[in-house]
């Protein structure tokens, strides 16, 4: 049983790693294949799919999975009509402000190609929902390969359409061609009929259990594309494209451990039943267990950037994004603050807190006006960046009171690990100052191991299970 746990866990990480490694690849040899200029342009798109993920932002999918009614055909048809509904609606909004966005990213030519993308959230929506539904049985193939055969499929597609088209307009139609395939596969892997129902009650339920969820993804949306409208609009296309294959390198690894993390503590975690002073223990330690693991991948993904990122940059972009080594690590360090957030989210959705991970977002995105000034009367992509790690370390500091007041679940046993986790983000950014010193790693390393000391749950857990 032990060993089904951790294979289970290595399915979803591996099955998340590959499909983020395919669109990592896709959007490498597309900044390899087109001009620095045209490469802003296409990383646009990720702004306007950054709209299309709020179609999905309702929580059906974690509600679907947390729900006592999850397997029931009905209910299951009830969430698949009212992500139809939504997904129409988003897709006219968005071809509505198309224009709007092309100006404001001073790319008026570029309205048509937004508006083709205001397909994407209708073409979604019609995903078949039994991919998440098999989760709660532990079944995880159905969702692994409704992400990876798509990806596969986009990057297949890239060279030749940089054979025929040449420019931004690779990075288009290789999206289109992923969504469709990605709904497509939806229904081949799917063991129920697709059916759609609309009840009202259900929609209801639903919405009572999503709207903290929608708004924390605006939120999201806001802290993972805002900064990308601020350079953007303020410094140029040249200028985006090296934060936004930046923001790429770092955001792809991150999202793919908060992603699989999810996967893995939310059922882990729902199935408890805190009534009783055993589940509640175990309960305590499995959300140390979920905080401690994203702690600890977060700074170990800085200490690997801090060493191998001028390596990364050479060889996968080459000479013309230079520019980017300068904030790698700030930006490692950026995500690094982002995913610690991760464990008390999952506890959070597991208690039916839905509104803590918005409520601990709402910082960052309070900050967005004061980066875009600092862009504007300095011009300087790293102060912005420094701006936004200081957003992320107040949201992780509030989503760890949330869940001490909220969810009633202590913090105590993390105080060690947040100071080795913190103390070695600032060595890191150290390092980059002094261009990575043998003292400095020196330190970070040691850092890392006192850290991983200190992670007592975390350590407990995998010993154990390990043992058995």
């Amino acid at each position: 049983m032990n060993f089904n746990v951790f294979r289970t866990a290595l399915l979803i990480l591996s099955g998340n790693a590959a499909a983020s490694l395919l669109l990592l690849a896709r959007n490498l040899i597309v900044a390899r294949l087109i001009p620095v200029e045209d490469y802003g342009i296409a990383a646009t798109f990720a702004v306007v799919m950054g709209m299309v993920e709020l179609t999905s932002a309702f929580g059906l999918q974690q509600q679907i999975v947390q729900s006592k009614d999850g397997d029931d055909p009905r209910f299951q048809s009830a969430l698949q009509g009212f992500q139809v509904l939504r997904g129409i609606v988003s897709g006219v909004m968005l071809f509505l402000i198309a224009d709007p966005i092309a100006r404001f990213l001073g790319i008026p030519e570029v309205v048509w190609a937004y508006q083709v993308l205001a397909i994407v959230p209708v073409i979604k929506a019609f995903e078949h929902f039994d991919i998440h539904r098999l989760n709660r049985q532990m079944r995880f193939w159905p969702l692994i390969l409704t992400g990876g055969v798509p990806a596969l499929m986009s990057l297949l597609i890239i060279w030749p359409l940089a054979v025929w088209l040449g420019d931004w307009r690779v990075m288009l139609w290789a999206i289109l061609a992923q969504i469709a395939v990605m709904t497509l596969t939806s229904h081949i892997v799917a063991e129920r009929p697709y059916r759609l129902v609309f009840d009202r009650s259900i929609m209801k339920n639903s919405l009572r259990f999503g709207w903290p969820i929608l708004v924390n993804s605006i939120l999201m949306f806001c802290v993972f594309q805002g900064d990308k409208f601020i350079v953007g609009r303020v410094l140029g296309m040249e200028a985006l494209a090296i934060f936004a294959m930046g923001m790429t390198l770092t955001l792809a690894p991150t999202l793919v451990v908060a992603k699989s993390a999810q996967n893995f503590f939310l059922p882990l975690l729902s199935k408890l039943d805190r009534n009783t002073e055993k589940e509640e223990a175990r309960f305590q330690h499995i959300a140390m267990v979920a905080t401690e693991g994203h702690m600890l991948f977060g700074v170990s993904f800085v200490c690997f950037i801090v060493i191998f990122g001028q390596l990364i940059v050479n060889i996968l972009l080459g000479p013309k994004f230079d520019d980017l080594l300068s904030i790698f690590t700030l930006l490692a360090v950026l995500q690094c603050l982002r995913v610690f957030k991760g464990g008390p989210s999952s506890v959070a959705l597991a208690d039916g807190r839905t509104e803590s991970p918005m409520i601990a977002n709402t910082i960052r995105v309070l900050l967005l006006p004061i980066g875009y000034i600092v862009a504007v009367r300095t011009g300087r992509i790293d102060y912005i960046i420094a701006l936004a790690i200081l957003g992320e370390l107040s949201g992780f500091v509030v989503s760890l009171f949330l869940i001490w007041w909220r969810s009633k679940v202590s913090i105590r046993p993390l105080v060690g690990s947040i100071f080795g986790s913190l103390a070695l983000c600032v060595a890191a950014i150290c390092a980059n100052k002094i261009e990575a010193s043998s003292a400095a790693l020196a330190a970070m390393l040691s850092l890392l191991v006192f850290t991983l000391f200190m992670m007592r749950d975390f350590c407990t857990y995998s010993l154990r299970k390990r043992a058995r």
